[in-house]
């Protein structure tokens, strides 16, 4: 009896998790196709850097980026890890990222992006410290 409604309700929550799924008029994405990369912040030192100094070198970024759709609206967003890094899926088409700039600095420029099926595009984001 117990291992009857066990299933019962297994079979039930997958009929609520498939039925709140897919209304919001926009293609779900596949997790097949999408936007993979790093965001990174400089310069980092004031002046000239000399060659093979490591210490001024551009430095990972935690950064918050919008997706647009084609017609501007939000897709997403989505906040890079501690080393810059992040991995969006999305559906196949072209998009328009937005990094979230500081106040005023740092701060990066919108890029267009193009998703092909079955592939994630590779995108670095470079942000601008005004350190010159």
């Amino acid at each position: 009896m117990l291992k009857l409604l066990s299933s019962l309700c297994c079979i039930i929550m997958i009929g609520l998790s498939a039925c709140t799924g897919g209304f919001s008029g926009t293609p779900s994405p596949t997790g097949t196709s999408g936007i993979e990369g790093s965001v990174i912040m400089g310069p980092t030192c004031p002046g000239p850097v000399r060659i093979g100094d490591t210490e001024c070198q551009d430095k990972p970024y935690q950064a918050t980026i919008s997706v647009l759709a084609a017609d501007g609206k939000q897709v997403t967003q989505f906040q890079t890890d501690a080393n810059g890094y992040f991995m969006v899926p999305l559906t196949p088409g072209t998009y328009t990222l937005h990094p979230e700039s500081g106040n005023p600095l740092p701060q990066a420029g919108d890029q267009t992006i193009v998703v092909s099926e079955n592939q994630y595009t590779h995108v670095s984001i470079l942000y601008d410290t005004g350190m010159r």
